[in-house]
This record gives C-alpha cells, structure tokens and sequence, in this order.
C-alpha cells in the first residue's frame, strides 16, 4: 500500500510514513492533509481518501544529530547532481568517482568541503595535483549540506507520487536514487 510524505509546519519534508501511521496522526488531529492519492480507507462507518501528503500543526525543531546527513559516495553525487564538478557534465553512477580538491598527498581530508563529482577523464587529467594547477575550474564550491537539503538523496525516490514533488526539493534532470527510506 501507498506511504504517506510527513512535512514539516516549515513544509520541510520530515520522513516517509507508513499509510497506517498517516491515518493514526490523522486521526489524532495532529496533521493536515495536503495531497490525497485515489484511494480510499474504509471504516465501520465512514472512508476517507488515503492521505498523500501531510504537514504537522506543531513544528518539530531537529537536533544537530538528526540532521547530521552521512558522508557517502551516493550523497557526494546527489550533492554535486551527478555531474562532473570539472567538465560539467552529467553521467551515471558508474562513470563517476570522486575527487579529493586538495590530494591526500597533501594533507587533504575526506571531508564534505573537499570533495567533489568527477568524471573519470577529469579525475585522471586532475592527477594528484590541485584545480588551480592542473588548469581546471570548479563548477562551484562544495559545501556540506543540510538534511533538508538532503533529504530526496537517502530516500530512493525515483519512483515517488506526483503529489510529492512540489514538496521536494530536487532538480528534475538530475537521474534520482533508488530507494524510500526517510525514517
């Protein structure tokens, strides 16, 4: 059966519900529903359209923790759009790596502001040497990101409802990641 988009008052996506959960929260009247799917839940008495979307009435504010996002070659690439922070160009995850800005060589660490998408041609031609002195540029700065920012990465949403995708934050030309796992 369907599961259910939980959002933040802020409309920040917060997790992926299970639609038993959605209509528990439903029926505790701690949600609004935004988005419904076709079908319906039939009680003793009533039915009500099986809930799409949902927003909280009460903000939840997140711990550090909780929007601590993991370092990952996966989130590396979702970050960077799956394309090549050099030549600019998009690929598949297989024709992909990653690039440390300043080498391990050179004390670079494996940090979030440090790497970056690359191509293998582009990785290759890089070297062990920094942009500025292989003659390359950087798409842009990489940065670590929010959770919230994030959140489409870790959470296989390929296959996600129409009725999310004005609640999610994510450039539809980059190929999204397969699996729904918010929680």
């Amino acid at each position: 059966m369907e599961t259910t988009l939980l959002l933040n008052t802020t409309y920040e996506p917060l997790r992926i519900l299970h639609w038993q959960k959605a209509i528990t929260l439903l029926w505790r009247e701690k949600v609004e529903v935004l988005e419904v799917y076709d079908r319906k839940i039939y009680g003793v008495s009533n039915s009500i359209p099986l809930p799409s979307v949902m927003r909280l009435h009460s903000m939840i504010r997140l711990r550090d923790k909780h929007g601590a996002l993991k370092f990952s070659r996966a989130n590396i690439f979702t970050r960077d759009g799956y394309c090549c922070q050099y030549c600019t160009k998009a690929f598949k995850t297989s024709d992909l790596t990653f690039d440390h800005i300043l080498p391990i060589s050179r004390g670079g660490r494996k940090t979030w502001e440090n790497i970056v998408t690359a191509c293998w041609r582009c990785n290759n031609r890089k070297s062990g040497r920094t942009p500025k002195e292989a003659g390359m540029r950087l798409l842009k700065k990489p940065v670590k990101p929010r959770w919230t920012q994030m959140a489409t990465i870790t959470s296989n949403i390929r296959n996600a409802p129409n009725s999310w995708r004005d609640y999610l934050e994510w450039n539809t030309n980059t190929p999204l990641p397969n699996s729904m796992d918010l929680a």
